[in-house]
């Protein structure tokens, strides 16, 4: 089923954007995994929207309610259920598209797929609302990295067409990461993340949208994570990150731009350094042959500018199977990008603590 997902750490979501709440199921947690609610509520609140001029008015707290498998502290090792509450629908603004459907969105296919009785209100299932139980396993999963001293960080790369410098494919300070993900607005560079922040605003008044490129690093992740072709830790990634709405390409390392370098320059050449195996350079964003190689994982992901935009546009009517216009109201994100970087990094950190436990299978 496309709503469970995983290998050892499973996760199945449930609900839709306008119903009454959304939630997950979280089964394979190991019993007495300690857990900070606090920290989970920290990264719910990245996520939330309605806190600034930058992202949709919706007002949604995205606090949780805990059903099970959590019990003074600790995780019981039973199926953990959490529910999400919607507390702040304007199901009326959406009447239209049951007839009318969205360009960019998955109305039309989603659709087809139910065969009409998809929930169209906000997008229903297919809506960036049912990220939230990302973030939440990501909290989990963040807290059991940490135990192991993994640290995954991201920053928003581009807004647009402005952009800021690249991480260190080295490594970065892990306090630097720990500061940037209390930040706001996710970015090395404040003056960089006042201008992309004024593109956005440019946009939201010109009734449009823009997208841009969240880049996220996992340091301290031991060698031989991963496993080739079907299992490699590229292609988990992929499809957790493929699996958030928005997200239209993931290229790791210097990606494309590996096919403008030689073999000599691309190679990242090997060496010890304090008794480890370490490399020169990182051109493959730490993994190697699908696995990884003991770098930090680098990598980009795409985000596509929201497709909710207050413009006219073409369209079609289902019922009288027509071309039509149509013009969106309601409430919306002139840019999702910085409302994505904690879900990006949820469902890294969730794929990542996924292989390692894969992993240990393996260890004698």
């Amino acid at each position: 089923m496309s709503g469970i997902y995983g290998m050892n750490i499973r996760m199945s979501i449930f609900g839709e954007s306008h119903g009454a709440s959304i939630g997950l199921v979280i089964d394979g947690l190991p019993p007495g995994l300690a857990l900070d609610t606090e920290l989970i509520a920290r990264e719910m609140a990245r996520r939330a929207p309605g806190k600034n001029k930058l992202s949709t008015p919706r007002k949604e707290t995205d606090s949780f309610l805990i059903q099970s498998g959590f019990f003074n502290g600790y995780t019981t090792g039973t199926p953990l259920c959490a529910i999400i509450p919607n507390s702040d629908q304007h199901s009326k603004d959406y009447s239209i598209l049951k007839d009318k459907m969205r360009p960019g969105h998955a109305d039309y296919a989603g659709y087809v797929h139910y065969q009409g009785y998809n929930d169209y209100r906000g997008g229903g299932h297919f809506s960036g609302r049912l990220t939230a139980p990302l973030v939440f396993l990501g909290a989990v999963a963040k807290q059991a990295l940490a135990q192991q001293g993994i640290i995954v960080g991201a920053h928003i790369l581009r807004i647009a067409d402005v952009q800021e410098e690249n991480f260190n494919p080295m490594g970065i300070d892990d306090l630097m990461l720990k500061k940037l993900s209390e930040k706001e607005f996710c970015v090395l560079d404040d003056a960089a993340g006042e201008r992309m922040q004024q593109r956005i605003l440019a946009a939201k008044a010109e009734l449009n949208s823009v997208g841009g490129v969240v880049e996220v690093i996992v340091q301290h992740l031991p060698a031989g994570i991963g496993a080739p072709y079907f299992d490699s830790l590229e292609s988990r990634l992929s499809h957790g990150l493929f699996s958030v709405p928005a997200v239209k390409g993931v290229e790791f390392g210097d990606g494309f731009a590996l096919t403008q370098l030689t073999g000599a320059e691309a190679n990242d050449q090997l060496h010890y350094a304090d008794g480890r195996v370490t490399a020169y350079s990182n051109h493959n964003g730490g993994i190697t042959g699908g696995i990884s190689n003991g770098m930090p994982v680098i990598f980009r992901a795409a985000i596509k500018p929201t497709p909710s935009i207050a413009r006219k546009q073409h369209t079609v009517s289902l019922l009288e199977q027509c071309d039509t216009e149509l013009e969106i109201t309601g409430r919306h994100d002139p840019c999702i990008v910085q409302r994505a970087v904690p879900v990006i990094e949820a469902v890294t950190a969730w794929t990542v603590w996924d292989l390692l436990l894969e992993a240990k299978k393996w260890e004698r």
